[in-house]
């Protein structure tokens, strides 16, 4: 059962399989596998012209800077767009210096797969004391998925510092640090050898979009856009992203949303019996000895989590639409 591909899929989502094995429409699913905004950003009408010329760089060099401001990076931050972190950190092990990897887990999977197909040594740390000395690559998750695990700027930057009497390098994943930006280490960089990414479809809600950014150590951003060539993301993203990266009036509802339906959430999961392991305001992790039956009981009622060959006794639950919070509420006692 461990190694089963569409009980434990690598990502969230994989709609299709679930519903061959369960036999739910795939339009039927309440689908809180990922941590996703169930209420996206507004996408524009008249993107038809995005999408038959070019992209050009002079509006995808605006969109690097609309980034950096959103994120607070100081002006001799490097930046590049992506088409998707999750390509990013595919990419980082070309980049980086050589020599051991420390993950910082456990944690999204991706990071470990990629340094792995990279030919690297791939250690799991449970605390940034707990990282061995030789180590070349320390990897961060802030915060983390699943759990939620929080650490400060100060923390990241010492560990910076600690890399960088080695030629070493700290990769810090912010995919979801657009619900708490006063955690982000950007505006804090200082010319460390630290490459941070930033997720732009969790947070806004267009994971379809694939954008992303990373930002930070100069040599390696510099590479990195090399690789990803001169164009890296569509029109479309271009446009959207300028677009969502500077509402900042959106930006400030959908966190007071977000954080209102967090707390509703768990609220739910407690009334059934579940205790919270973690998360953030797009998911939250809940302790179940049975998580995998919960996980199987509630599909059987159209309803898809994410559950973890890694992590037995973890469920994670995705926040829901608005208007699917009493789905959830209804369905849990009848899978428990």
């Amino acid at each position: 059962m461990l190694d089963d591909p569409i009980l434990f899929p690598r990502h969230g989502g994989a709609l299709a399989a679930a519903s061959e094995r369960h036999g739910v429409a795939v339009g039927g699913w309440l689908d809180l596998s990922t941590g996703i905004n169930s209420h996206p950003y507004p996408v524009l009408d008249g993107l038809e012209t995005e999408l038959h010329r070019l992209p050009d760089p002079a509006e995808l060099a605006t969109l690097t800077e609309v980034a950096r401001d959103a994120y607070g990076a100081q002006r001799n931050v490097a930046v590049t767009a992506v088409p998707g972190t999750d390509l990013a950190l595919r990419l980082l092990p070309l980049l980086a210096p050589p020599g051991p990897v420390t993950i910082l887990g456990p944690t999204y999977s991706g990071h470990a797969e990629a340094w792995r197909d990279g030919g690297r040594d791939v250690r799991v740390a449970k605390a940034l004391d707990a990282i061995s000395a030789d180590s070349r690559v320390v990897v961060v998750v802030n915060p983390n998925n699943p759990d939620g695990r929080r650490l400060t700027p100060g923390a990241l930057l010492a560990m910076a510092a600690r890399l960088a009497t080695v030629g070493g390098l700290l990769v810090v994943d912010e995919a979801f640090a657009d619900l708490e930006p006063e955690g982000s280490v950007l505006p804090h960089l200082a010319g460390e050898p630290i490459v941070v990414l930033r997720s732009f479809g969790k947070f806004y809600g267009l994971a379809g979009l694939r954008l992303g950014f990373a930002l930070g150590d100069a040599d390696v951003i510099a590479r990195l856009g090399r690789l990803v060539g001169d164009w890296p993301v569509s029109g479309t993203a271009i446009r959207l992203g300028r677009r969502a990266l500077a509402d900042t009036d959106w930006q400030a509802t959908a966190r007071a949303r977000l954080r209102s339906g967090r707390e509703r959430l768990v609220g739910i999961l407690t009334a059934a019996g579940l205790g919270i392991a973690g998360g953030t305001d797009l998911f939250q992790l809940a302790v179940a000895p049975d998580a995998v039956s919960l996980h199987e009981s509630l599909a059987r009622q159209g309803v898809w989590t994410r559950i973890f060959d890694d992590q037995p006794g973890r469920i994670r639950f995705g926040l829901p639409a608005d208007d699917q919070f009493d789905r959830l509420a209804a369905a849990l006692p009848e899978a428990r």
